[in-house]
């Protein structure tokens, strides 16, 4: 068998992608304020995924600062695409919204204040992809309501999913026939924290 690098975390730190000054200004910010950040390499993950499965409307549960939706976003048509983006936190809101607008996004992205478990229960709409980084503690809460919104076909993309509260949520959708799904646990450079997981979910 061919061995493998030698130190595999340094290694593969090379391989961070390129961002702009707003991205790498908001990666200082977070650090600064302790604020949980995707990082750029799931970020990228994040911009793929939507770009692979050609997503026109994304949901996102978690915005935080925006920086996730700056991703998301961008692998939107910006003709024709829309991100909706829920935070429970009117003042990361506000600033999600000052970010997006920094970023040229503000006329696909929606940022909706309020609690995603309520706010989910109501909403109507239908979605190509949906990413999923709230609490852990509700990830399983709002599965039924995922399922009911996404297309079929489509992505639910949860983060975090290695920390003890996810486990509900990890069984159940591992579970659940109607969910085809794979569960990694990587190195994520820059990613908080940087060793978790990842579930990618297809609804059938």
């Amino acid at each position: 068998m061919t061995a493998m690098v030698e130190k595999p975390e340094s290694y593969f730190r090379q391989f961070i992608p390129e961002r702009d000054l707003l991205l790498k200004e908001l990666e200082v910010e977070a650090d600064r304020e302790n604020i949980p950040i995707i990082g750029p390499v799931v970020g990228e993950l994040l911009f793929l995924l939507a770009c692979s499965c050609n997503a026109s409307a994304i949901l996102e549960l978690g915005t935080a600062t925006g920086y996730s939706a700056i991703y998301l976003g961008r692998a939107l048509d910006p003709e024709c695409g829309r991100l909706v983006t829920i935070e429970n936190d009117p003042e990361m809101a506000g600033r999600a919204k000052t970010n997006l607008r920094r970023a040229g996004l503000a006329a696909l992205v929606e940022v909706q204040i309020g609690n995603a478990v309520t706010t989910l229960q109501r909403m109507e709409d239908r979605f190509d992809l949906i990413f999923l980084d709230i609490e852990k503690s509700d990830y399983k809460k709002v599965l039924p309501d995922c399922r009911r919104l996404l297309r079929k076909g489509g992505l639910l993309v949860a983060d975090n999913v290695g920390f003890e509260a996810a486990d509900p949520f990890n069984q159940l959708v591992f579970a659940a026939p109607e969910w085809v799904t794979v569960h990694l646990y990587s190195f994520l450079p820059a990613h908080s924290p940087e060793n978790d997981g990842l579930c990618l979910a297809l609804r059938r």
